[in-house]
């Protein structure tokens, strides 16, 4: 894994990798969270990339190829994970409360691009809301203004 994510940035970004690694850690598992939020249906609808992509991009300021292959590394990286934990560890470890909720912001934001809210979105984000330690009314909040954001 480790391999992949350095392969990446380094083909990607450039940035020495001593100082990137914890960077890099964080927007993978950022990316893998959107991921998990829109496969339990076996298919990513096109909205929902172009909704992962436009997030990943705006969050971390990556060119379009950028947030294509780092969506691309975090597919297969949500495929091999057992659960969402591994990627919300490290997001609670780097990130601070208000970088969480614009995370689960995000995931909203996908969630919704489809137009559809699947009973399976919804646990997802409730239980990645829960392991970040994200406050229900910060939740509702974040979930209202990515509904707001969709039209």
């Amino acid at each position: 894994m480790l391999k992949a994510i350095r392969d990446f940035f380094d083909q990607h970004i450039g940035q020495p990798q001593a100082q990137a690694d914890d960077a890099h850690r964080l927007q993978l598992a950022t990316a893998a969270l959107l991921v998990e939020v829109v496969r339990g249906d076996g298919a990513i609808d096109p909205a929902e990339r172009q909704a992962m992509l436009a997030a990943i991009a705006g969050k971390f300021a990556l060119t379009a190829g950028e947030a294509a292959a780092l969506i691309g590394l975090a597919e297969q990286q949500a495929r091999l994970a057992n659960d969402t934990y591994q990627f919300t560890s490290l997001i609670n470890r780097g990130f601070s409360a208000a970088q969480k909720l614009r995370v689960i912001e995000l995931m909203w934001q996908v969630a919704y691009a489809d137009a559809v809210l699947s009973a399976h979105e919804q646990h997802v984000l409730r239980k990645v809301a829960e392991l970040l330690h994200v406050p229900h009314g910060d939740y509702i909040a974040a979930k209202m203004r990515a509904r707001e954001a969709g039209g």
